[in-house]
C-alpha cells in the first residue's frame, strides 16, 4: 500500500507547482508599448484601440495595462463583434482624459464605448470627462447651441461585466451607462460632478438585467442612479448619494409600447443634500399610463428637504397599488412633516411618520 500513496503525493505536488507558471503565461498588453504617451497632451486613442485589438486576437485571458500618467483619448469604440476573447481585464493605474474641446465628443453620444463584449473587467483608474465648459454653455444660453454631451463610459448589449474601483469625474453627461446588458457588477466606485452640472447622472441602467451596484459614492448634478425602461433584477447596496437628485426609476412612459421596470432593490443607502431620496417618475403624457404596484419602503429615516416628505401622486386611470410603508420616520425641521396621496393604495406597518395617507 505504500507505493500507491507515494505516487499520489508526487502527482499532487507536480500540479501545485505548475499552476503559477501557467498564470504567468497570460498575455499583458501595455498601452505604452503601443505608442501611448502619458503626458496629458498626446492623443493616445490609436494606442488603446491597438491594445484592445491585440487582446481580442487571443482566446486566452488577457490584461490591458495602463501605467500611471495622464492619457488623452478621443472617442474610443471597443467592439466585441470580432473579438475572440471573453476574459479581458483592463487594469488602470493612470487617468484617462477627455479632449479639452468639448465639441470633440459632444455629439458622439459616448466617450469610451464598449459594444457586444463579454467578460470585460475594469479595475481602478480615473476618468476625467472635462465637462465644465459644456455645462457652462448649457447653463448660459439654455443649451440651444450646445451639443448634448457624451457619456463617459458606456456598455451596450454586453454581458458579464465588472467595474471595480473606478473613479469618474466631471462627465459631460451620464458618467456610466449600462444598456442592453446582462450580469454587470459595479463596485467600489467614486463618481463626482458639481451639484449644478446638468444631466450628469452617475449610473444609468436600462434594458438590462442582473445589474449590481455596491459600495460606492456618487455625487452629481442629476440622479445618482437612474433606472430606465426594461431594467430588471437590479440590486443597489451600500450607496452614498449626494449631491444630486437621489435614486430615480424613470422617467417612464415616453413610448406607447415600453418595457417596464421590475424587481429593483435599494438597501443601505444614505442620501445627503439630495433633492429626493428614492422616487419613481413618469412623463406627463395622457395617452400613456404607467402602472406602479408592489413597492415596499422599509426602515427609512432621516430629514426631508420639503414639508411633504412622502408623496404618492399616481394616475387616476392607473392608480398605484400594493404600496407598503414599514418603519418610516421622516422629519422636516421644527415643523411636522406631511404625507400626500392621490390615487394610491396600500398598507402601513410599524411606526410610520408622517402618518400614512394610504
Amino acid at each position: 500500500m505504500a507505493a500507491p500513496k507515494l505516487i499520489q503525493i508526487l502527482i499532487l505536488t507536480l500540479f501545485y507547482y505548475s499552476s503559477p507558471s501557467l498564470a504567468s503565461q497570460q498575455p499583458t498588453y501595455n498601452v505604452v508599448s503601443f505608442g501611448a504617451k502619458p503626458d496629458g497632451r498626446s492623443d493616445t486613442t490609436k494606442a488603446f484601440l491597438s491594445a484592445w485589438g491585440a487582446a481580442c486576437a487571443t482566446t486566452a485571458p488577457a490584461t490591458i495595462y495602463v501605467p500611471p500618467g495622464r492619457y488623452v483619448l478621443g472617442n474610443a469604440y471597443f467592439t466585441g463583434k470580432s473579438c475572440k476573447n471573453t476574459a479581458i481585464t483592463i487594469r488602470i493605474d493612470g487617468t484617462l482624459v477627455a479632449p479639452s474641446d468639448y465639441n470633440a465628443l459632444g455629439r458622439s453620444g459616448s466617450w469610451l464605448e464598449f459594444e457586444r463584449v463579454a467578460g470585460v473587467s475594469i479595475y481602478g483608474g480615473t476618468l476625467d470627462g472635462r465637462g465644465a465648459k459644456l455645462w457652462s454653455c448649457k447653463n448660459s444660453n439654455s443649451g440651444r447651441s450646445c451639443p448634448k454631451g457624451a457619456t463617459s463610459l458606456a456598455f451596450y448589449n454586453s454581458n458579464n461585466i465588472i467595474i471595480n474601483g473606478l473613479t469618474s469625474l466631471n462627465s459631460q453627461m451620464f458618467h456610466i451607462l449600462v444598456d442592453g446588458c446582462q450580469n454587470a457588477k459595479l463596485m467600489n466606485m467614486r463618481i463626482s460632478a458639481p451639484g449644478n452640472s446638468p444631466n450628469t447622472d452617475g449610473i444609468h441602467v436600462q434594458q438590462s438585467t442582473g445589474v449590481t451596484i455596491m459600495n460606492s459614492h456618487i455625487g452629481t448634478g442629476d440622479d445618482c442612479v437612474s433606472i430606465g425602461p426594461g431594467a430588471s433584477n437590479l440590486w443597489i447596496e451600500n450607496l452614498s448619494c449626494g449631491p444630486g437628485h437621489g435614486i430615480s426609476i424613470g422617467s417612464l412612459g415616453w413610448d406607447m409600447q415600453e418595457a417596464g421596470v421590475q424587481n429593483v432593490t435599494v438597501k443601505t443607502a444614505t442620501f445627503t443634500g439630495t433633492e429626493n431620496g428614492v422616487r419613481m417618475k413618469t412623463w406627463a403624457r395622457p395617452s400613456n399610463g404607467v402602472k406602479i404596484s408592489y413597492v415596499t419602503y422599509q426602515d427609512i429615516h432621516g430629514t426631508s428637504a420639503t414639508q411633504v416628505a412622502v408623496n404618492f401622486d399616481c394616475s387616476k386611470a392607473y392608480p398605484c397599488s400594493g404600496i407598503t410603508l414599514d418603519e418610516v420616520n421622516l422629519t422636516y425641521g421644527d415643523k411636522p412633516a406631511t404625507a400626500s396621496c392621490a390615487n394610491a393604495g396600500g398598507t402601513a406597518d410599524g411606526v410610520v411618520e408622517p402618518t400614512s395617507c394610504l
